[in-house]
């Protein structure tokens, strides 16, 4: 029965990629890619923060519609530099997500801070708000308008929801929460560039947005992230954080605070610039990827595709199956045959708590994360899937 499902399972794959090899997810370059990234080098104008990354920081404003943006190396550091604005340090935890990527839980370490790991729902992979709720309101309690920890008398600084695989988590519900516990809202959109929630473009909601555009992301720019804000002092400080807290003048270097060097390069933004022209193409492929992955797997009852909640719009970064029971031995199977056939599937990721530097730090019952780590299998994304390069 195991092997009758699962040459199913790879058949309906197989119906999508095709029987060539087919990577998880890969950049799509072509000649405005070249064009771009010639006119940097013949302009010499490759380094840190020149007017190129000006130019692609009003793209990135202009597409999401936040008031600020500000380009860096990359989403890390966006994350970081977020982090670090709001006052994350020794005496502070940090809510996250357990069935999540490690920067966000590296992030919060390397500030001093302590990462507090909470569980997920299943529709959108965000934290689940209801079961949190509860949690907290026996964890913690307030004082002088602050959330503290009961137990470690820490303060509750924040919360970081990631939209994972591009699909929106439950905003509404979320900031309800915040208001409720007196904790800033920090949104990891890394993998959400495009995904729209009620309307508006994700990072638009908390105190600052973390955008990636790491080669495997919707749009690349070999390396780099941004933070998207609706706050002046909030993006005017991490414009001087972010360049080593030097204020702006023609000729002196003036430092009054301690700072970093985390701006994008020039030859980086150009890049951007070329692949955000190409954004709204890509997400349309994206989404008619998705269609295709469903009609191939309509027949198949032991699992599902993750799709987009109503209200939301979801740029589909990765195609998501969820098997329909917890079973990690068939769910490492299928990836096995798929790669083994050189079709790029993978896990996601196991949880936070689970790894070395990360498993003495609170949490509450992950329950919903532990069983959907077993169940989960990203399937090849990439927009060229669609449609074939001209």
């Amino acid at each position: 029965m195991i092997n009758k499902n699962l040459d199913r399972i790879i058949k309906s794959i197989q119906e999508v990629t095709g029987n060539k090899k087919c990577s998880l997810h890969e950049p799509w370059f072509d000649k405005s890619e070249i064009k771009y990234l010639t006119k940097a080098i013949q302009s010499n104008s490759v380094s840190t923060y020149g007017k190129e990354t000006v130019k692609f920081e009003n793209e990135i404003k202009k597409f999401t519609g936040s008031k600020y943006a500000i380009a860096l190396i990359n989403g890390s550091t966006a994350l970081y530099l977020s982090l670090y604005l709001i006052g994350v340090n020794r005496d502070t935890e940090v809510l996250v997500p357990a069935l999540n990527y490690i920067a966000s839980a590296n992030a919060v370490v390397q500030l001093g801070g302590t990462p507090h790991f909470v569980d997920v729902e299943e529709q959108t992979l965000g934290p689940d708000v209801e079961k949190l709720d509860s949690y907290l309101s026996k964890q913690c309690k307030i004082i002088n308008g602050f959330c503290y920890n009961k137990e470690t008398k820490k303060k509750i600084a924040a919360i970081i929801v990631t939209h994972i695989f591009g699909h929106p988590a439950k905003i509404k519900d979320i900031l309800r929460l915040c208001s409720k516990y007196k904790i800033e809202l920090i949104e990891d959109a890394a993998e959400a560039l495009g995904s729209l929630y009620r309307g508006k473009h994700v990072g638009y909601f908390g105190r600052a947005g973390v955008l990636s555009f790491n080669g495997n992301k919707i749009i690349t720019t070999g390396g780099g992230g941004a933070i998207i804000t609706n706050s002046k002092k909030f993006a005017d400080k991490i414009k001087l954080i972010s360049t080593n807290f030097r204020k702006p003048h023609r000729w002196l270097y003036k430092h009054n605070e301690l700072g970093f060097n985390y701006r994008m390069p020039s030859l980086n933004a150009q890049l951007g610039i070329a692949q955000i022209k190409k954004l709204k193409n890509f997400i349309k492929l994206k989404r008619s990827l998705y269609k295709k992955y469903k009609e191939a797997f309509k027949d198949i009852k032991e699992l599902k595709l993750m799709k987009e909640m109503m209200g939301s719009k979801s740029n589909y970064w990765l195609q998501t199956l969820i098997l329909n029971k917890e079973d990690l031995k068939f769910r490492d199977l299928i990836i096995k045959k798929t790669n083994d056939l050189n079709i790029g599937t993978r896990p996601v990721w196991q949880t936070l708590n689970k790894n070395n530097h990360l498993k003495f730090y609170p949490k509450m019952n992950l329950k919903n994360s532990i069983n959907l780590e077993k169940r989960i299998i990203n399937l090849p994304s990439s927009p060229i899937l669609c449609q074939k390069k001209k």
